[in-house]
């Protein structure tokens, strides 16, 4: 697997990193602690701490080779680390030894390369420089500064060298490898969503093009058929396959994929359907009132259709041949539900009996009207209040269901 693949690799470098600063570490405290014994005529206690930790490390990193477990390793590099850092603060000045700034370092150092107990390592700095601070109590001493005073400079510089190292190549690396891979992972991220989103495109572009294509064969088709139910039920299903495809088109023009401007499509569709059904010179007029919402394919698809039924029921039989008539859309959510909306449609024409409804009706455009009311989860009633054919649907934004992934 891929991720697993990178995460181990991201471990081993990390491994990689950390036994080459340890082996650093060990050479550095076996000098600095020569240095103390030799040079800054540090005799007690401090040299040996050094070499010590040293040694102690050394066979540490050495003992790994056997085991191959890094988490041990890296506790007891820590643990022996912390341990060093305190005494040789408290014999070296206590809160005000150069010394003390090895003991947050270490600790730092154990939150960013383990995350199980980098916490653990924060609460015990806590309580060790507590305990540090202790000791510039005359009270409660119990330790002595080592560190001659003719010697306090050179130590304290030597000692921040020895911190600076620590920042540089352990603290400094890793924090730079971290950011490193997450830019590249969050760059590899961004190009594969681009990628996808551009498959996307095509998909919608190629399935809006297969459309169209199923369009163009149902007008070929009925130019050889005489005027009469067959032509006119050909024409309603090409108008079908156009309101689908027209979706698409939309998804494949703008940024956003999955979601599309509802007005400006509805706007569109209307528009079309009039020009095919009455001609460019008509007298409908057509009123659309619907604020920037934008839906997604589940629902688009199945209220396009609702819609087109509709309105080619209203300019089919509503507004009778080239009379005056008015079709109106209005489409709000529903205050009183989350992601519901009302769609309010119609026309003024002539209207049908109340005893006509889609259970006792021939007309495929009603049974779909119900049925694709169904498929959003909403409710249909007639509005009696206004002249002509109205509905009132209220509805549900249907969810993209996501298939799970093996």
């Amino acid at each position: 697997m891929p991720g697993f693949t990178i995460d181990k690799e991201r471990l081993q470098d990390k491994t990689k990193l950390f036994l080459r600063v340890n082996y650093a570490t060990s050479i550095i405290s076996i000098l600095f602690g020569a240095l103390c014994y030799f040079i800054l005529n540090i005799t007690q206690v401090i040299p040996f701490l050094l070499v010590g930790f040293a040694i102690l490390n050394i066979i540490n990193i050495l003992y790994f080779k056997v085991h191959k477990n890094i988490v041990p390793t890296f506790n007891f590099s820590s643990i022996i680390g912390l341990i060093t850092a305190v005494v040789v603060t408290v014999y070296s000045g206590g809160i005000n030894s150069p010394f003390i700034f090895m003991i947050p370092l270490i600790a730092f150092g154990g939150f960013i390369n383990s995350t199980r107990y980098g916490r653990v390592y924060f609460n015990i700095i806590i309580v060790l420089i507590l305990l540090v601070f202790t000791q510039s109590i005359p009270e409660l001493r119990i330790t002595e500064n080592l560190v001659p005073e003719e010697s306090s400079s050179i130590f304290s510089l030597v000692s921040i060298l020895f911190a600076v190292f620590i920042l540089g190549n352990t603290l400094g690396k890793t924090l730079l490898k971290t950011y490193n891979s997450m830019y590249s992972s969050k760059k590899e991220l961004s190009n594969q969503v681009h990628e996808k989103q551009n498959l996307l495109k095509e998909v919608h572009h190629r399935v809006k093009n297969n459309l169209q294509t199923v369009s163009s064969l149902l007008s070929l088709q009925s130019r050889n058929i005489e005027a009469g139910p067959m032509k006119g039920l050909l024409k309603s299903t090409q108008n079908r396959v156009i309101a689908m495809a027209m979706v698409h088109e939309m998804l494949y023009m703008r940024n956003d994929i999955s979601h599309i401007e509802y007005k400006s499509y509805v706007q569109e569709l209307s528009e079309y359907l009039i020009r095919s059904i009455k001609g460019n010179d008509n007298n409908v007029d057509l009123i659309i009132d619907i604020p920037d919402i934008k839906l997604g394919i589940d629902t688009a698809i199945p209220l396009g259709l609702l819609i087109n039924e509709t309105l080619t029921n209203a300019l089919k039989y509503g507004i009778e041949s080239d009379k005056e008539g008015a079709i109106s859309i209005k489409l709000q959510k529903d205050a009183a539900q989350e992601n519901c909306y009302i769609l309010e449609i119609g026309d003024n024409g002539i209207g049908f009996p109340e005893t006509i409804n889609y259970k006792n009706t021939k007309s495929l455009g009603l049974k779909l009207i119900h049925n694709l009311t169904r498929q959003l989860r909403g409710t249909i009633q007639r509005d009696e209040a206004k002249k002509g054919t109205n509905y009132i649907i209220q509805f549900q934004e249907i969810k993209q269901q996501l298939s799970p992934t093996a």
